[in-house]
């Protein structure tokens, strides 16, 4: 590899990085702003984010940034009790499997690989989520039916729509930022 190969690569890296990191900034904006709606709890926009990083980015160095990265931002802005650890358990598990389903479903799904992997991750989510904290945290009280009805079911509802309309505004703003050359993701 040239010197000027290893400094487009480099540019590269850094070019998605702070593309990876934009979309973790608008996931926590999002996800502040949404109110509650069941025991403290809101909808995890963040998700819809941290998918949309890897499906326009879909290479496990960036993954694995963007779920801790992710995970953390989650963790300090959650309002559910115990939901500090279980967003940091939480997110890196669903990325990785949100990771693997979309490199194995992509061509099967084609245009509709972001909306409903965007659902399947999200149930896959709340699932880890609420797992964490009524079984292995034990904090809240509800039952686990009553808050996956609640809670995710709605929230993967929001983050489907949501895909459905920033997944091709995105494609085509990284299209129109990209020069052809230079970037090979």
């Amino acid at each position: 590899m040239s010197l000027e190969e290893k400094r487009r690569e480099k540019q590269m890296n850094t070019r998605v990085l702070v593309m990876l990191s934009l979309l973790v900034g608008m996931g926590a904006v999002l996800h502040a702003v949404l109110p509650p709606f069941f025991l403290g709890m809101r909808p995890d926009m963040m998700l819809a984010m941290m998918f949309l990083g890897i499906i326009l980015f879909p290479k496990l160095p960036y993954v694995v940034v963007l779920s801790a990265a992710t995970g953390m931002i989650s963790a300090l802005t959650t309002t559910v009790p115990g939901g500090q650890l279980a967003n940091l358990i939480d997110k890196p598990i669903t990325a990785f499997i949100f990771f693997a389903l979309f490199l194995s479903l992509r061509n099967v799904l084609k245009h509709a690989a972001a909306p409903v992997l965007t659902a399947v991750g999200t149930l896959i989510s709340g699932t880890i989520f609420l797992s964490c904290v009524l079984f292995v945290i034990g904090m809240m009280e509800a039952s686990f039916g009553a808050m996956f009805v609640t809670i995710v079911l709605p929230t993967a509802i929001i983050n489907t729509v949501a895909m459905v309309i920033i997944y091709p505004v995105a494609q085509t703003i990284l299209k129109r930022t990209t020069p052809a050359q230079s970037m090979s993701v």
